[in-house]
Order: structure tokens, then sequence, then C-alpha cells
């Protein structure tokens, strides 16, 4: 059994773990921490507070999964004012061995290794995810995550994309005043403006704009919680609107990936998952004209394992250093 540590570093916090690999897998993970990137200065501060937590050496090994693309002398997180470089990582967390991989493509080594129990159906057949055939994994968090799965009899490939930051497309005429309200604020909007957690706030202003209201200034968090109680209109119709439209790019990705399955993962689909079932969700990712019978025969998924990004983290690390 070896231990190293797991890290999933995103637009809004950093989470850490201690994996267990055993035989080649990952075998289980430790309880983990969680700190806010803006309370910490780089990874290598956070790294230090998170040994602290653990009161004792950390292991001389890292799983690390980061929000942006992976591969230059410099990383710059996409939401986030981390600088990583990759060639001082050794020195700056006392690691012998490392592997840096991006947060949804960890997300797609988890799912590539992750049980049928981890997977909640959402719409579509309820069928097992394929054995073999691409799996597209979108994600709605702080941006929008998108990676694919590639299976086959030789084993499975993930292959990370920055998919979320394609071009939005409205789909009927209020989309179109909403995509007219964000080119104000915004001189390409991208889908990730509309479909992520700060996207409900693009929605919600823009629907503001059209119906010409005043509304107050509020953190993602609470305007969340208001939409998703219901207790407000407005925020209950940007929160539809929201669904409408994850349907619609989940759709046009898995088109675009000549996907044989779908799965939703990212920060929000666990806190969506019962509303998202409900919603205008479904028809929208059918909804691809003379595709729409492919889209309707196409198994849609939600991971439902806490942490993913960790778990694959540590998957992506036995990929890159099989003899652990």
């Amino acid at each position: 059994m070896t231990d190293i540590v797991a890290i999933d570093i995103g637009g809004t916090h950093a989470r850490f773990a201690i994996a267990d690999i055993q035989d080649g897998r990952v075998a289980g993970l430790s309880d983990e921490v969680v700190l806010k990137a803006a309370e910490h200065a780089s990874l290598q501060t956070a790294w230090e507070a998170f040994g602290g937590r653990l009161g004792r050496p950390l292991p001389r090994a890292a799983g690390i999964a980061v929000a942006c693309p992976v591969g230059g002398a410099v990383l710059q997180l996409t939401n986030n004012p981390w600088v990583i470089r990759p060639a001082l990582i050794p020195e700056k967390l006392g690691v012998d061995r490392y592997t840096v991989v991006n947060d949804f493509g960890a997300v797609g080594h988890a799912v590539a290794q992750l049980g049928p129990e981890h997977f909640r159906h959402l719409c579509g057949p309820d069928a097992p995810l394929p054995a073999e055939g691409v799996i597209s994994i979108v994600g709605p968090g702080t941006g929008l995550g998108v990676a694919m799965v590639a299976r086959s009899a030789a084993g499975a490939r993930i292959l990370e994309t920055e998919g979320g930051h394609a071009d939005f497309s409205p789909l009927d005429a209020l989309e179109d005043q909403i995509l007219v309200g964000l080119r104000q604020a915004y001189r390409r909007v991208s889908i990730e403006r509309v479909v992520s957690g700060p996207g409900l706030a693009n929605i919600h202003a823009a629907l503001a704009a059209i119906e010409g209201r005043a509304i107050a200034p509020m953190a993602d968090a609470e305007l969340w919680a208001l939409a998703l109680s219901g207790g407000d209109s407005l925020a209950a119709a940007a929160f539809d609107r929201f669904c409408l439209s994850l349907g619609a790019a989940a759709g046009d990705i898995a088109l675009t990936q000549g996907a044989a399955a779908v799965v939703i993962a990212g920060g929000l689909g666990l806190r969506i998952a019962d509303r998202l079932a409900s919603s205008g969700f479904e028809g929208r990712f059918r909804a691809k004209g003379r595709f729409e019978g492919r889209m309707a025969a196409m198994p849609v998924k939600l991971i439902t394992y806490p942490e993913p990004g960790l778990f694959g983290a540590a998957a992506a690390f036995i990929g890159e250093h099989p003899e652990g």
C-alpha cells in the first residue's frame, strides 16, 4: 500500500486528502480538508496548512488536479489567482513524484474507475455506462468543466478539453435577449458565462433588465439558495433557464465528441440533482433535430461520488507512476 497526497484546486477552494493506493487502484481517501484559495497565497502555503492540520509529515508523492489547461512552464488557473510552476513542485512541496492533471481530466479518471453504484440515472435509457465508446463529462461549478473518456478493449483514455469556453448559442427569443444583454458585459459570451455557478447571476441580471426590474446585488450562494427555494419568481425563472441551457450544452458536447453516454459532474451537480431531473434539461438535451433519436437513446448519469476530483487526481498519478 502507498499513500499519496491528492489535491483538487478549483476556482474557489483547494481540497486535500490522503489517498491509499493498492494494486494499481485508488483504495480509498481520507476525510478531505477544504481550504479557501483566497485565504492562501499559493499552493505551497495551502500544502503547509494541510500538513499542519494533519499533524504529521506528508507523503512525498502527489496527484494534483488544477482548474486550467495543463502544459507549459507556468499554469495560471482560470478562476483562481494562484500561479503554479510544475518544475518547482518538487522543491516547493518536498515531493519526489507528482502528477498534474486538468481538474476535469481528473474527473474523467474517476469516471473511468468508479463502479456503477457511484452514478445516478438522470435521463435516457437507465443502462450502465458503456464498456466501449466515448463518455462525455460536463460539469458546472465555478466554471464549466468538460472532458471525455474514450473506452475500448485496450482500456480507457482520458482527454481533457476546454469545451466550456465554446460560444453560447441561444435557442429561443428570450435567450437571444439574454445574449444581447451579456454582450454588454463580455466581449465574447461563452457557455461558461451562462452554465456555471456565477452564470445564474448573469441570467438573473439579464432577465431583470428585460423586465425593467431593479435587483439588489447578492452573493452567488445567496442567489442559488433563493432560486432553489422557489421564493422569488425571477430567481426561479433564472434557474429554469439555467437547466435548459445546461441540457442544450450537454447535448451539443455529446454530439461534438461522438458520445455514447454523458455524465454530469461539477460542484452544482448533486445540489440540483432532484430539480434537474424534472426540469427542461432532458427536452433540450434531446432537441438536436435529425439526431433527436440518437440523443433519446443516450444514457445520462450524475456522478454521486462526493469528491471525484480528489479520486481522479490520485488515479491520474497511478496512470503516470504505475510502479506506485
